[in-house]
């Protein structure tokens, strides 16, 4: 048994690559290893830093197994020329290597060939080249003088199979056995013979390996440098990830904040430090901002991190200057009178202005603010009216990622009461899965008007997301609408709020668009698809949900009830009998009228109705489906689904003692119209045909 090691050195690789990158490399060398039937005996290792990728495998195979090949030759008693060429196209040299078998056709000839495994080095030389130049980077580069394409320059190459280097074909690049470690603290160059001299070699040499393990180092050190400033961490996983994958040796240094920058709003201290330098903000245990910053190093200075500190400190003083200022201009003009600025920023070529899109959302206000208990209208309005007026302002253009946070300070600012600042803020939430919703009433409407324009405005233009491609954030905004709905309670047609928006659309471009009612319905599939996704981790059944969206149910609070209501409805046994009797019931209905090419939704006639049987389903039907239906309508399903419940008997007996394709055609169509009422009386509740299993 062997050992692999493959190490490719390269220049700094970005973090956001770094996983996809070493996940794909490990896997299709496993796979190419297993293909060749060489697998190694342990699970392989796989590391990725900043600035280099390794595998390293145990227990690998020194050659392939031999393979033992069957050929069969002539039939026994073929003439001896025959048998002679078969001996030697098997590179045999004589009869007595043969041996006889029986097949089918008769007795045969077979010779029994022994092909002894090739080199595991020499399969590494086919597999290896390949694992590497195919990793899907979303970009690459190729350089001078070579067709390699890399994320980033490769500096060397070592792929080492029990010690020995394996060459590989990459084109100019040079397998060699040496290595470099830290780039700062350790630049020379490092012989390595084995894996595992490899491991205990960067160890010395500054590098730690292990993601993990660097992760684990930058948070243990963001604890305790916070402990020894009497601060708390704000959390930032998302930073701290990307952090691990920029330090090959992360050392974790404090900064200060230059005390005339802290009367900056909080977002904009935080986003200097985050978005632009990757700096891990500082608060006091009582939430309030604490004038330090932290971050992390990839370099043990001489001076304790003095110098690095300071260069640190002067970028950061610089940039928060910068947003002094735009901090203090903005403030000169007032959020209202910027509005207007709106007009000329292009929201899309085909549905106008920004400031378009705000007089279309302001159209949906009044309509929502009668569904959203305790919103104002006037407030509402006035949130709406002024929810992008920030976009105009040099904040915002230097911190895009503050829009709306910068317009509540300014509204503030501006005197505007809290509700309508907070709902400007707030009306791009949920930005995410893990977002906080809003809850505010006024912050509801606006975050609803927002979204709900913005999927009839694409809808409307014929711009859906397709498969792939979703430019315009549509799913996420459709995401917003089922968490603002649902976790703030709201009773609400979504149809008509998706009409309302493609009529604003359609009036504002004049015509040209799709009819609203189309739009209307397309959006509503489209939402159903975003309500199965929320729902499917908590366990809700998305044929269920497909079922109820199917009979013009589009209140989702009321959807989900109902959705809850037959859920436990088929799982009692008379919920699940129905169910079954509606199959065998509706398939008969649909068999036939493709048949006659006609439709059986017709009332029976009562004059026709000769069993006791039908008779007695025939009565059933209007008085079961009646109070069905004003159950529904009231929402109280769970009585819905008792009183279709009463259904299964007269059902059974009718299917147990009425034969419904009889000779006679009239009793046939009257019998084939009872069928079908049964599939309309059920089918109040919900489409009991989009109900799996």
């Amino acid at each position: 048994m062997g050992e692999l090691l493959l190490e490719l050195l390269s220049e700094e690789i970005p973090a956001r690559m770094q996983d996809a990158g070493i996940g794909f490399l490990e896997g299709i060398i496993r796979q190419r290893l297993l293909a060749a039937n060489i697998p190694a005996a342990e699970p392989i290792e796989s590391y990725v830093t900043p600035r280099r990728m390794v595998i390293i495998a145990h227990g690998v195979p020194d050659r392939q197994p031999d393979q033992i090949e069957e050929r069969r030759g002539p039939r026994v008693g073929a003439p001896k020329s025959a048998v002679e060429g078969f001996l030697r196209s098997s590179g045999l040299l004589s009869f007595e290597e043969l041996t006889e078998g029986e097949l089918p056709g008769g007795r045969f000839y077979f010779a029994q060939l022994k092909h002894r495994g090739v080199a595991t080095n020499e399969v590494l030389r086919e597999i290896v080249p390949g694992a590497i130049t195919g990793i899907p980077w979303p970009k690459s580069m190729r350089w001078p003088g070579s067709s390699l394409r890399w994320v980033r320059p490769l500096s060397s190459v070592i792929c080492l199979f029990d010690g020995e280097v394996v060459p590989l074909a990459l084109d100019g690049m040079t397998v060699i056995r040496t290595t470099r470690g830290h780039r700062c603290m350790a630049p020379g160059a490092i012989c390595v013979d084995g894996t595992e001299a490899y491991v205990e070699k960067m160890r010395h040499a500054h590098v730690i390996l292990d993601k993990d393990r660097r992760r684990e180092v930058i948070r243990t050190e963001l604890d305790q440098r916070a402990a020894e400033l009497g601060v708390a961490l704000k959390p930032d996983p998302g930073l701290l990830h990307e952090l691990t994958g920029l330090a090959e040796f992360p050392v974790v240094l404090a900064g200060a904040v230059d005390p005339d920058f802290m009367s900056l709003p909080p977002e904009v201290l935080a986003t200097a430090m985050r978005t632009h330098q990757r700096y891990f903000s500082c608060v006091y245990f009582d939430g309030r901002p604490a004038p330090h910053f932290l971050f992390v190093a990839d370099n043990v200075a001489a001076d304790g991190g003095k110098t690095i500190v300071a260069g640190n400190e002067r970028v950061l003083r610089a940039r928060l200057a910068d947003a002094r200022f735009f901090w203090d201009q903005d403030r000169k003009v007032r959020l209202e009178d910027r509005v207007g600025a709106l007009k000329d920023r292009i929201y899309h070529e085909r549905l106008g202005s920004v400031f378009d899109k705000v007089e279309r959302m302001g159209r949906l206000v009044d309509f929502l603010v009668d569904h959203v208990p305790g919103a104002e209208r006037v407030r509402s309005h006035r949130a709406v009216w002024l929810a992008k007026a920030d976009l105009s302002t040099g904040m915002v253009g230097e911190f895009p990622e503050l829009q709306g946070i910068m317009g509540r300070h300014y509204a503030l600012h501006d005197g505007e009461v809290k509700g309508v600042a907070n709902a400007i803020a707030e009306h791009y939430k949920p930005l995410g899965p893990n977002d906080t919703c809003p809850s505010a009433p006024d912050s509801v409407v606006a975050a609803l008007a927002e979204r709900i324009d913005t999927l009839a405005a694409f809808f409307a233009i014929g711009e859906p997301p397709t498969g792939s491609r979703d430019p315009y954030a549509l799913r996420r905004a459709a995401i917003g609408i089922v968490r603002l709905v649902l976790e703030n309670n709201i009773r609400l047609s979504l149809g008509q709020s998706f009409a309302l928006g493609a009529v604003a659309v359609v009036q504002q471009l004049g015509g040209g668009t799709p009819e609203q009612g189309s739009v209307k319905d397309l959006l509503l599939h489209f939402i159903a698809d975003r309500v199965k996704v929320h729902l499917r981790d908590q366990g809700v059944r998305h044929d269920l949900i497909a079922a109820v969206f199917a009979v013009d149910e589009d209140d989702l609070v009321r959807l989900l009830a109902r959705v809850d209501a037959l859920g436990k409805f088929l799982q009692s046994e008379d919920g699940a009998n129905l169910l079954t009797a509606y199959r065998r019931a509706a398939n008969i209905v649909a068999i036939e009228e493709r048949r006659d090419h006609r439709s059986y939704d017709d009332e029976p006639d009562w004059t026709h109705l000769l069993e006791p049987a039908e008779n007695t389903l025939a009565r059933a039907l209007p008085e079961i489906g009646g109070v069905v239906g004003e159950a529904v309508i009231r929402g109280r399903f769970d009585q819905a689904m008792s009183w279709l419940a009463t259904l299964r008997r007269p059902v059974d007996e009718f299917f147990a003692k009425v034969t419904v394709n009889t000779d006679a055609p009239t009793l046939r169509e009257n019998r084939l119209r009872l069928l079908s009422r049964i599939r309309a009386t059920m089918n109040r509740v919900a489409d009991f045909s989009q109900i799996e299993g």
